[in-house]
């Protein structure tokens, strides 16, 4: 598997991703927002784009991270992410943040070091940042964890979601 920065913001490449395999795909032929690409081989796998805080230019969102739909479930988002956050805090950003609207995302962002804020969109979504600040709250990182999954459960949830996250009750991230 080969992990790349493609580009940084307002400058970032145009990406056309199949819409039948990736979710989002519409989102990648905008050329604001910086990209990255998990490839194996030739077949491109996996894709972020991120953009700088409109408020905080020490802050980068990631926007829109889509893997492959055949490729989901084997580790290729949080590994891609953690590419993104290492260039971006070798670039001098303070902060990462990301707002998350499904469990498996937020499994997948906890993996790649990102916590729960506690804060949430006004779509739902539940924000995220690296690195994770414990001091807001008081909490660990594992009752943070176990606090937005909470959150999720609230809402109406797939099979699939409902068993993911019943797998995961009363767990840590670290215990997968």
């Amino acid at each position: 598997m080969e992990y790349e920065l493609l580009g940084w913001p307002p400058d970032g490449p145009k990406l056309r991703l199949d819409h039948e395999r990736f979710s989002y795909a519409g989102k990648f032929v905008m050329t604001n927002t910086g990209k990255a690409v998990a490839r194996d081989g030739d077949d491109l796998v996996a894709a972020i784009a991120f953009n700088e805080d409109r408020t905080d230019e020490a802050t980068l969102w990631l926007r829109y991270v889509t893997v492959a739909g055949d490729r989901r479930g084997e580790g290729i988002g949080p590994e891609l992410v953690g590419l993104v956050r290492d260039r971006a805090t070798e670039r001098g950003y303070d902060r990462l943040r990301i707002a998350v609207n499904n469990p498996f995302a937020y499994e997948a962002l906890y993996r790649a070091g990102f916590g729960y804020t506690g804060e949430r969109t006004g779509i739902a979504e539940l924000v995220l940042e690296y690195p994770a600040d414990e001091a807001r709250d008081g909490r660990s990182r594992g009752e943070r964890y176990r606090g937005g999954l909470a959150e999720f459960r609230e809402r109406d949830l797939s099979t699939e979601e409902e068993a993911f996250l019943e797998a995961r009750r009363g767990k840590d991230p670290s215990d997968g």
